[in-house]
């Protein structure tokens, strides 16, 4: 059964300060459409720019999660989405009048319960799930850092262990069984620190909102009366102690084991940056937001070659031609041996697809690699540009009368070797709608089912008859 994309219902607002930046700012989560996404949006600079919420515009990890897209940052982005993935929501714009995220009580459940309260909207589209495909590892071996995401069919799971030498904490554990989960058993579950952190922030003036109670402080070091009398100063209480469970007096513990269970409740909100809900366990040894955004890029990088194979049609090379060899020598003013293709195998306003078939009798292979013959790349690319060139001659009544002539060409790469007995299939896909009979193209090169080569190409038809 289809699982359908879900936004909110109506908008609704939650105002708060920044941790590090100390500011105050109202941030809106709004309805939004279909495969829209998480977004954020800038309203109070000029032209309100909006920044996905994407792994490949994180630009900073070294106190919570930053991103920049579009001449914008929002930064703390992890509690917040943390809270969507939790309650299973897909689409939502989300606007701030500021750079940070409030930081509330440092954890998750404040988001939940604001988001929560104007409840969900079911919309048309399923959710694509990325079910993930055989264990997926990431290690930093100098940070003891161990990350793996295991198949899972049916959940999305996490196990995390934490351990930080530290005889205060010691080593904890968290997980959940199910995404469902969240909002009882890990929404809630605020940031922490220890007490030489917090000294060295304070020092650098970089947790101007900051006010011990949306933190956890743990005691791993000996401190005198002064030094309490000095941070009840600084945080303009009456007085600071040491707990018995080894922490400042700040605050109560909601769970034993509350710091692995942020920790797990971060690497949700991170792991979010993947931009597609997942399917599997994930499991990690004292993660990080550093590790939590490799491992995301490395889970994206999956699934955009999944979902490149997904929109690749492989084309059936014995199927019947628009055009044949004659037909092509009739539009095209190459000939052998610099005409490049055999076949125009499909042929729309918009794209084109042409075949060459790759032989050992290529004049090329006599003097390219004759040992080891390879069709070199730039004939590979000449051999896109021949294709694309049938696509633009089309938009013209007597394409035997005009030239096709390269502008530019961009992002050429290449991907694998093209050998005496492939079956090349190029692809070229309009970018954008022909003008003045300038075209730019997308071009792809196929054998079977893997691309070989790809560029971005631009061309223009002059007259020459």
């Amino acid at each position: 059964m289809n699982v359908k994309q879900r936004t909110i219902k109506s908008p609704v607002s939650i105002s708060g300060t920044g941790l590090h930046t100390g500011e105050s700012v109202t941030m809106t989560f709004n309805p939004a459409a279909e495969k829209h996404g998480y977004k954020f949006r800038r309203i109070d600079l000029p032209g309100m720019p909006i920044i996905d919420a994407d792994v490949d515009y994180v630009t900073d990890t070294s106190r919570g999660t930053t991103l920049t897209q579009n001449g914008a940052s929002v930064s703390t982005v992890e509690h917040v989405l943390a809270a969507l993935v939790g309650l299973e929501i897909d689409n939502v714009l989300i606007d701030m009048n500021g750079p940070e995220t409030p930081i509330m009580d440092g954890s998750a459940i404040k988001f939940i319960d604001a988001i929560s309260s104007v409840g969900f909207t079911e919309q048309d589209a399923d959710r694509e799930y990325y079910h993930i495909p055989y264990n997926i590892h990431y290690s930093e071996p100098e940070r003891k850092v161990e990350m793996v995401a295991m198949p899972l069919d049916d959940d999305y799971r996490f196990t995390c262990m934490v351990d930080y030498n530290s005889q205060v904490l010691g080593s904890q554990h968290a997980s959940i069984s199910t995404i469902t989960e969240f909002k009882k058993e890990i929404a809630s579950s605020r940031t922490f620190c220890f007490l030489h952190e917090l000294e060295a922030l304070l020092k650098h003036d970089l947790i101007k909102g900051g006010d011990l109670n949306n933190a956890i402080v743990v005691v791993d070091k000996n401190v005198d009366e002064e030094e309490l009398a000095h941070l009840a100063k600084l945080f303009n209480r009456k007085d600071i102690s040491v707990a018995p469970q080894g922490i400042l007096n700040n605050i109560e513990l909601r769970h034993q084991n509350e710091p692995a269970r942020h920790k797990l409740l971060d690497m949700i909100g991170d792991l979010a940056l993947v931009g597609v809900p997942l399917k599997g366990h994930i499991m990690a040894a004292r993660p990080g937001h550093a590790a939590n955004v490799a491992f995301a890029k490395k889970i994206k990088a999956l699934v955009k070659k999944e979902r490149s194979r997904k929109h690749i049609k492989v084309y059936d090379p014995n199927m019947k031609p628009v055009y044949d060899t004659v037909q092509i020598m009739e539009i095209l003013p190459h000939r052998p041996p610099m005409l490049l293709i055999d076949k125009i195998l499909e042929l729309t306003k918009t794209h084109v697809v042409g075949l060459k078939a790759v032989t050992m009798n290529e004049p090329f292979f006599v003097g390219h690699f004759p040992g080891a013959p390879v069709m070199p790349g730039v004939l590979q690319i000449e051999a896109m540009a021949q294709t694309g060139g049938i696509l633009v001659l089309n938009t013209v009544p007597d394409p035997e009368n005009w030239l096709t002539l390269f502008l530019k060409i961009e992002n050429a790469r290449f991907k694998d070797k093209v050998l005496p007995g492939d079956t090349l299939i190029f692809r070229c896909d309009l970018l954008a709608p022909i003008r003045r009979g300038i075209a730019q193209m997308k071009g792809i090169g196929m054998v079977g089912e893997k691309i070989v080569v790809e560029a971005e190409l631009m061309a223009q038809i002059v007259k020459y008859k």
